[in-house]
């Protein structure tokens, strides 16, 4: 199944990396954002997004992923600061540590595909799980 990815990621490189990742797994990158405006724009037209806490408008990262969640996008979290994200964010998938090296970040995106596709496969090792409870 492919899937169609947002990045949510304000340092190009990396974000190209991402996307670069992505894409070698057969899946689509909808856009690359760097601030909350131009990540919710992509939000109709994605299923899986990964996103940083902290963008160029400042730590919108935990507000965008919980408004993706709410349409049902499948959402990873991707940060150096994982305790900004202490409590989790509702109806979100999880945190993962930058940096990752390329087979843990084949593997969140492995996993994020197959959680929105209704499987339960197992998280990376390194992907600290939040309550599976979905936003009201």
């Amino acid at each position: 199944m492919s899937c169609k990815v947002l990045v949510v990621e304000d340092q190009l490189l990396i974000a190209l990396h991402i996307e670069e990742a992505v894409l070698a797994l057969g899946h689509d990158v909808v856009g690359i954002a760097a601030n909350r405006r131009d990540a919710l724009a992509h939000a109709d037209d994605c299923d899986v997004a990964f996103v940083d806490v902290q963008l160029q408008d400042g730590p919108t990262g935990p507000e965008i992923g919980r408004a993706l969640a709410e349409k049902g996008i499948a959402v990873v979290f991707m940060t150096a600061n994982p305790e900004a994200l202490a409590d989790g964010v509702p109806g979100t998938l999880g945190v993962i540590s930058k940096p990752l090296f390329d087979l843990e970040l084949i593997g969140a995106i492995q996993y994020a595909v197959e959680v929105r596709a209704g499987g339960s496969p197992l998280p990376p090792e390194r992907l600290r799980q939040f309550p599976q409870t979905r936003p009201v």
